[in-house]
């Protein structure tokens, strides 16, 4: 093989003294270093050096108490300026949302159905919207506020629901009926529709279903209410009869939204004939105008007797006022 001499020929250059250049460090020239030194931090001063890099500690400024008490806070509260809409008088409508945490479709379905709610039932049911993770400030008295503005009028359940967590909603029963509905009555209505709630997945359709669920456990609070045995006690007839409460409260709600939906769909709908009636009379009263043409002499005259003119026009489908290309086929007796 040609490399074994190549080898031996490198090995003897280097044995007699012949090795190749290798490429200097750079280095400081003159009084450089200090003159550098003397206007300031020189980069990579402690790369060129043959001192060891100190081993500095890293600072880390430590957090500071009020800065952790934050930090484990576990919401927000309610802002300030929302709390007179929620907490400063008795509700004007079923569905309180000052924040606007519901779309606007569907605060009106929502509120649709309290109102069909309120229309069948002795008990008007009142649901304040709250942010999932927010919380009521500790100077608002839940239960006073409670006794002061739904100790009069009608009976009424109050819910504070959590938007998008609604094992955290919680109910409050008007004064009138709390010696009627016992507490483990009032804890059965919540979970039940908390329940319901988690059936679902979009905030939206968990607040349609806790909604639905509870009206049908405030109609079992009505039972109570006027006397009738507890939900236990009639346990074999409950399922079918909470299956004809919740077929009723659909009903209600499909039929509130039919009745929105009729006028806009009546209107379409007439303006839609309207508009069909308007091209049909058009069309019966357009009138065809058919263009004089000149016909050619035949004998000397202007016409004669067995011959005759057919006038024919380029498309069938335009009308003949608007075509003025004739073209002419004459009949001619033999």
């Amino acid at each position: 093989m040609k490399f074994f001499p190549l080898l031996a020929a490198c090995g003897l250059l280097i044995s007699n003294g012949f090795a190749l250049d290798e490429p200097m460090l750079p280095t400081w020239h003159g009084n450089e270093r200090a003159e550098l030194q003397a206007k300031g931090w020189v980069p990579g001063a402690i790369l060129l050096s043959a001192d060891p890099v100190p081993a500095e500690p890293l600072k880390v400024e430590q957090p500071k108490p009020e800065e952790i008490a934050e930090d484990l806070k576990p919401s927000p509260e309610i802002l300030e300026k929302f709390l007179p809409a929620y907490f400063a008088e008795r509700p004007k409508n079923f569905l309180i949302d000052p924040q606007g945490l519901l779309s606007p479709a569907d605060y009106r379905d929502r509120l649709g159905f309290l109102n069909y709610h309120a229309s069948d039932s002795s008990i008007d049911l009142f649901v304040y919207v709250i942010g999932g993770e927010q919380e009521i400030p500790s100077a608002v008295r839940e239960e006073e506020m409670i006794e002061r503005f739904f100790s009069a009028g009608r009976p009424a359940a109050v819910v504070y629901y959590y938007l998008g967590a609604p094992q955290r909603s919680v109910v409050y029963l008007s004064p009138s009926i709390t010696d009627a509905v016992s507490a483990a009555e009032q804890r059965r209505a919540l979970e039940s529709s908390v329940m319901q709630a988690f059936e679902k997945t979009k905030p939206s359709e968990q607040f349609e279903k806790f909604l639905v669920q509870m009206s049908i456990r405030i109609y079992w609070m009505e039972r109570m209410l006027a006397g009738a045995p507890a939900v236990e006690s009639v346990a074999p007839i409950a399922n079918s009869n909470e299956q004809d409460a919740t077929k009723s409260a659909k009903i209600l709600w499909l039929r509130n939204l039919a009745i929105r939906s009729a006028i806009p769909t009546a209107a379409i709908l007439g303006a839609f004939m309207t508009i069909f009636g308007f091209l049909h009379w058009l069309r019966l009263r357009a009138r065809h105008r058919f263009p004089e043409f000149e016909v050619e002499p035949r004998l000397g005259g202007s016409h004669a007797a067995g011959i005759g003119a057919v006038i024919s026009f380029a498309s069938a489908g335009l009308p003949p006022a608007s075509q003025r290309d004739q073209v002419p086929d004459y009949l001619r007796r033999a």
